[in-house]
């Protein structure tokens, strides 16, 4: 960061045409930073909106194109640009500039494989009880979907390390992990998690992977007491065997869930649930850790 001067063009110093600040130094940072997340900056990624089934996210640039069937935009043009204002590409049409959300970047992620939905993250996310410092394990890191949001949650003093056996996933995974700007509080680990976890501690331990079951007595070493242990499966059989792990092993609270998420066509006379859906993804395996909890309390429920 520079240094803060009472009378400092923040704006200048960035290239954006603006007037001196002349404010104390404490208000002058505040003020700043505030001012400079609502333009944009060279190297930082935009999403451009057209309409709600195009959109693009995008690098910026300096002396780069991007290119539509719409047109071509000058990257140059973004810089120093308002988030919320509008870019005109060269055949005249409008792109409204906005300021990419986490859910941006995961479906925007470049994918090798199936990625994790936000309607199924988002209940992971709340139902694990993670947040800002927890220490989180991973296991079945894909093209990172899950690994993105854990990360955004657990910083800025937290860490999610994530374990995946085929390291050509780890590296398109990791690709989309910096773009989104949470390579910090990510590990990624090229390692086989039914052998092992190397971290204690955990807050909480979350699997997108076809042996989940495998890993039950690892996580239950390796969480702290009353910790959560999270398993995604796309099948009921592995859920089945999962459930019974955990049963095994001293785990309580053992609850599956599936998320479903109908969008609604909205229009004044004519609204209606919309005619596509992601249904089916998964069934997702919520439980805790206890420490004397025996499967004779199951059999009396």
């Amino acid at each position: 960061m520079l240094p803060i001067s009472k009378d400092l063009n923040w704006f200048n110093v960035y290239g954006i045409p603006g007037s001196t600040l002349n404010i104390p130094n404490a208000h002058a940072l505040r003020l700043s930073e505030t001012l400079l997340s609502q333009r944009v900056i060279e190297g930082e990624y935009v999403l451009l909106y057209l309409d709600q089934r195009r959109t693009y996210l995008v690098k910026v640039e300096a002396g780069k194109n991007f290119h539509t069937h719409k047109g071509f935009i000058k990257l140059d043009d973004l810089i120093g640009k308002e988030y919320g204002s509008t870019v005109e590409s060269s055949l005249g049409v409008q792109f409204t500039v906005l300021k990419p959300l986490l859910r941006d970047y995961i479906m925007k992620s470049v994918r090798r494989t199936q990625i994790m939905y936000p309607k199924d993250i988002a209940l992971i996310i709340v139902y694990s009880g993670i947040g800002p410092g927890s220490r989180v394990v991973e296991a079945g890191t894909g093209t990172g979907a899950l690994t993105m949001a854990l990360a955004h949650f657990v910083r800025p003093n937290g860490h999610v390390y994530s374990y995946e056996i085929r390291g050509e996933f780890l590296e398109t995974a990791e690709k989309n992990i910096k773009r989104a700007g949470l390579a910090d509080f990510v590990e990624l680990k090229n390692k086989d998690i039914t052998v092992g976890i190397d971290e204690t501690d955990l807050d909480a331990v979350i699997l997108d992977m076809a042996t989940p079951w495998l890993v039950v007595p690892h996580a239950y070493r390796a969480l702290k007491p009353c910790r959560t242990f999270v398993s995604f499966s796309p099948t009921i059989d592995q859920t089945v065997k999962t459930v019974e792990a955990l049963k095994e092993n001293n785990f309580i609270d053992i609850e599956t869930v599936e998320c479903l998420v109908r969008g609604i066509q909205t229009e004044k006379g004519k609204t209606r649930p919309q005619t596509l859906m992601t249904a089916h993804t998964g069934y997702i395996t919520f439980a805790r850790k206890a420490l004397n909890h025996t499967i004779a309390n199951y059999s009396k429920q």
